[in-house]
């Protein structure tokens, strides 16, 4: 199956820190794919801007190595490359300085979209657009993309929200969350939405628990210094698995555009119920046979960052009354999986003679390695012997059921890149919604803080602190086991 390509309009599109990691890693390589794609119309422009002193040529040799590690380039004919690269151009500029303002003013026209995507600290999004301002580099149809972090807490995202909109409506700002163009998630609206099947079950008659993992077999490597002001709570579950928290328990918008459906996003987070102590663990892996602790790898031998954190989530409306939401996230854990897992009551009565089993169905939802859903469901076990259940699972993985080549399937960057040029903000967060967030994670991280609480350890490759376990044991559950699908 062949995906049918949205045509865009022509652009001019700024990478503040186009020389990063990000940029090389998954920004540029996926404007390639794009523009392999036909989805980039040939007047169109990519214009990196970062402090390092090159020209368009160094430019776009460093991003045609670029290309090759992360863009797959080594499958496409050479002149597809130096076509695209064709597209690119240079400015050196200081975000905090006039150096280079003048000259990316006059290369933007006033016949296209410009977009400027702000792939650096956030310390300097204030800066960028008050000079994006005071030089007319951008307009009144100019939109901007801020990546995460929002602020670390809800004084610092009021902050950053300000300053942006300072010079920018809210309607041209894209804060962007990764998590949010996958395809599964975005597919997860239509399985709600657009089946009559499950939207009758959806609510606390028929659902038990809901659980969501993010789970992750690496380490904090590299990132240590930045994770270590961080942890699991601030860099995962503020904001990725609240999104993913948010389109599993929210109501059906009146319609498929941005404030409808981020207007039901905000309700559910307004909707969270404060969480008690007993239903928070967090956690820190330990050394393993080959492989340094948490507190090692941060340099920081008393550390009391969590890398690991799981929680019973409750939300106070008439959809969700009583229905927990088991949230999980962690570092160096025995599978990585992202994965939402609905698991409905069990049958009242059970017709079956001898049948003494537990079972259930469940919707799994699988988000990375391998995007797909499958249904368990219980059957006859076939052959002769009396009627003996089973479960086993409707599996819809969609490499398989849509034919799409997973590897050549867009990237969510690629898909949220391409809905920032057409101007759609619907998987894009709202300022108020990132302050909602920050205003019911903020008691939190306070409440540990204060207690000066330290992380329960937990062994490389397992699934977490043996407390986590108890958190659901307590209520007479268990978390699905982890593992990749």
């Amino acid at each position: 199956m062949v995906s049918r390509v949205i045509p865009v309009d022509s652009f001019d599109l700024v990478i503040f820190g186009g020389t990063g990691d990000l940029a090389r890693r998954k920004i540029l390589p996926g404007l390639f794919r794009r523009f392999l794609a036909g989805q980039m119309p040939d007047t169109s422009r990519i214009i990196g801007a970062a402090r390092s002193d090159l020209d368009d040529d160094g430019y776009r040799t460093m991003i045609a190595e670029a290309i090759e590690e992360f863009g797959g380039a080594e499958k496409e004919k050479s002149e597809d490359v130096k076509a695209f690269l064709g597209r690119l151009h240079y400015v050196a500029i200081d975000a905090k300085g006039d150096g280079g303002w003048k000259e990316l003013a006059d290369l933007m026209r006033d016949d296209v979209v410009r977009a400027f995507y702000f792939s650096v600290a956030p310390s300097l999004f204030g800066d960028l657009a008050e000079r994006l301002h005071s030089y007319k580099v951008a307009g009144q149809d100019a939109r901007i993309v801020v990546e995460k972090p929002f602020g670390r807490d809800l004084d610092s995202a009021k902050a950053l929200n300000d300053t942006l909109a300072q010079h920018f409506n809210e309607d041209q700002i894209y804060r962007i969350d990764h998590y949010l163009g996958k395809e599964t998630v975005q597919n997860l609206m239509a399985v709600r939405f657009g089946n009559v099947l499950f939207e009758p079950l959806w609510n606390s008659h028929y659902v038990d628990h809901i659980e969501i993992t993010v789970a992750e077999t690496v380490s904090v490597g590299g990132r240590g210094s930045y994770y270590d002001k961080s942890g699991a709570m601030r860099d995962m579950v503020q904001n990725h698995l609240m999104q993913l928290l948010c389109l599993i328990a929210m109501e059906a918008p009146n319609e498929f555009t941005a404030d409808a459906v981020r207007d039901e996003k905000l309700k559910v987070i307004r909707a969270l119920q404060p969480v008690e102590l007993h239903h928070i663990v967090r956690g820190q892996y330990e050394a393993g046979k080959d492989t340094p602790s948490y507190r090692q790898d941060v340099e920081d031998p008393r550390s009391r960052t969590e890398s690991f954190i799981a929680m019973k989530v409750d939300i106070a409306n008439w959809r969700w009354a009583g229905v927990p939401f088991y949230l999980r996230t962690g570092k160096m854990l025995k599978a990585r999986t992202s994965e939402i897992a609905v698991v409905f009551k069990d049958l009242g009565h059970s017709i079956f003679p001898g049948d003494h089993a537990r079972h259930r169905n469940i919707l799994k939802i699988q988000l990375q390695p391998n995007e797909g859903m499958d249904l368990q469901v219980t059957i006859k076990e076939p052959g002769p012997g009396g009627m003996r259940l089973i479960d086993v699972p409707l599996d819809m993985t969609f490499a398989d059921a849509i034919g799409e080549d997973v590897e050549d399937a867009p990237d969510a960057y690629e898909r949220l890149i391409m809905d920032v040029i057409r101007g759609n903000q619907t998987l894009f967060m709202r300022g108020d919604e990132v302050e909602a967030a920050w205003a019911w994670t903020d008691p939190i991280i306070g409440g540990w803080e204060q207690r000066g609480d330290v992380p329960k350890t937990y062994e490389p490759g397992s699934a977490g602190p043996e407390d986590a376990m108890m958190l659901m044991h307590r209520d007479g559950r268990k978390w699905l086991e982890l593992r990749a699908k």
